[in-house]
């Protein structure tokens, strides 16, 4: 097989360079490879974390407050509703000025701190616990 593909080669010297350049040849074929498959930037299963029983503590406790959140928030008043979307929208008190007609920023202010206390309310303890 030698002789058919390298047929150049006719020295015993000339082995020893052509067989390393055969191995480099496969070890970047190999990497190419890996590379296109994603193997290259895959990180170990037995050096990932496992879970421990905080994070699925705190992950069940964030749970039950979204669910708390969205049982409270219906009962909220309609302006309430409507200031915790735009707010949850990322909308600047101004622009909640704007758009829901206040005459003041104040009057915004003064909204958001009594709708934030109803919730709290509404909530019970489960707001202090986070």
């Amino acid at each position: 097989m030698l002789h058919e593909k390298y047929p150049n080669v006719d020295r015993i010297e000339d082995l020893l360079p052509l067989s390393l350049q055969i191995v480099r040849f496969k070890i970047l074929g190999a990497r190419r490879k890996m590379v296109r498959h994603g193997e290259y930037s895959q990180v170990s299963v037995e050096d990932l974390p496992l879970a421990g029983p905080d994070d699925t503590e705190r992950e069940t406790s964030g749970r039950l407050l979204v669910e708390r959140l969205r049982q409270a928030l219906p009962r909220l008043g309609e302006r309430c509703r409507q200031l915790m979307k735009l707010k949850l929208e990322g909308r600047t008190f101004p622009e909640i000025q704007t758009l829901m007609g206040a005459a003041s920023i104040n009057t915004v202010y003064t909204w958001d701190f009594r709708c934030r206390k109803n919730l709290q309310q509404l909530l019970g303890d489960a707001w202090g616990q986070e």
